[in-house]
């Protein structure tokens, strides 16, 4: 049976993986939900498929392509992300705003203890700019780099 998903609840699903498909990690269209023709169209996936035992709550909802997600089945998602190469789901809207909010504070502050060691007349300059390198590294990279 087939759950009908209001504009809320596909968006609170949508932004679970940042609008990317949770399982090859490619880019979706809000807007194209349910599209079999369009490119991002995507579908909401149960994570442990509902006739594992898997429930319609948010927390097994994700969005995937629908190719993605009609190739997945009943298989785990995290068996199904590993043919792809991939080990996590891509993070949430707000899991990403937090993690780069941390990159550019540490990037920030190795920036500042460097430039105090070679150069103190630059401290705030490479403060700045440490900020701003560390807030332009994508979250999910770092994420699987840390998990190597």
């Amino acid at each position: 049976m087939s759950h009908r998903y209001d504009r809320e609840e596909l968006r609170r699903v949508f932004d679970r993986s940042s609008g990317r498909c949770h399982l090859c990690h490619g880019d979706l269209v809000f807007s194209a939900y349910g599209d079999t023709g369009h490119r991002a169209g995507w579908e909401v996936d149960h994570s442990k498929a509902r006739r594992r035992g898997g429930s319609d709550r948010l927390q097994n909802l994700l969005p995937a392509h629908v190719a993605c997600n009609r190739a997945k089945g009943a298989a785990s998602s995290r068996s199904f992300r590993r043919t792809k190469g991939k080990r996590f789901a891509p993070l949430s809207v707000e899991a990403r705003k937090r993690s780069r909010a941390r990159n550019a504070a540490c990037s920030a502050a190795a920036g500042w203890g460097l430039a105090s060691l070679a150069c103190p007349q630059l401290r705030l300059l490479a403060l700045v700019v440490g900020a701003d390198v560390g807030h332009g590294v994508d979250p999910d990279r770092v994420r699987a780099w840390w998990a190597e």
